[in-house]
């Protein structure tokens, strides 16, 4: 793949040429040029048709995403991405539980996710089934959330991004 910078001739070319080569215009004015691919022959495993539905899915979602959520813009900008891109990189990236504890009645709980943390739902279990289910509550901005314990109980933390991810995590009683 060549890179072309500065080229009077090729300067704003994009498309295919010939039948033979590629060029692409890249965000920060950089011009690609590849040999055209070819797929004609190119047999799908179940694992590659799994994934192919998954970026359409995604795809899907970046498309309305990147319109109705401004914090894709605002992380896009400055970079070679747009909105649409870190909506699609949102959408394959589930939060991240750090840490959850308990000090004896409060849960505290560390999660982060690449564009933005948007629930976190606890969950207490007894014997007998739920014992109580609400959102803990953001320490003003931080990846820090916490809730505070009704019931005693085994605890399920589920922990939410803006694309719909869950991240899960299970505390026992005694821990």
């Amino acid at each position: 793949m060549a890179k072309v910078r500065k080229n009077i001739i090729l300067q704003g070319v994009s498309g295919k040429f010939a039948g033979q080569v590629v060029f692409r215009q890249l965000r920060d004015g950089r011009t690609i040029m590849a040999a055209v691919p070819d797929f004609s022959h190119r047999v799908l495993s179940e694992a590659q048709k799994a994934h192919h539905s998954k970026v359409k899915e995604a795809s899907a979602y970046a498309k309305v995403a990147s319109k109705t959520h401004p914090i894709y813009a605002q992380l896009a900008a400055g970079t070679n991405k747009n909105a649409y891109n870190v909506a699609i990189a949102d959408f394959f990236h589930a939060p991240v539980i750090h840490e959850v504890k308990r000090e004896g009645t409060l849960v505290m709980i560390k999660a982060s996710d690449d564009v933005m943390v948007t629930k976190v739902s606890v969950t207490v279990f007894g014997d007998e089934g739920v014992l109580e289910k609400s959102d803990a509550v953001q320490e003003g901005g931080t990846e820090n959330w916490t809730y505070l314990l009704q019931h005693a109980g085994r605890v399920l933390v589920e922990v939410y991004d803006l694309a719909g991810n869950v991240a899960k995590a299970i505390m026992n009683d005694e821990e």
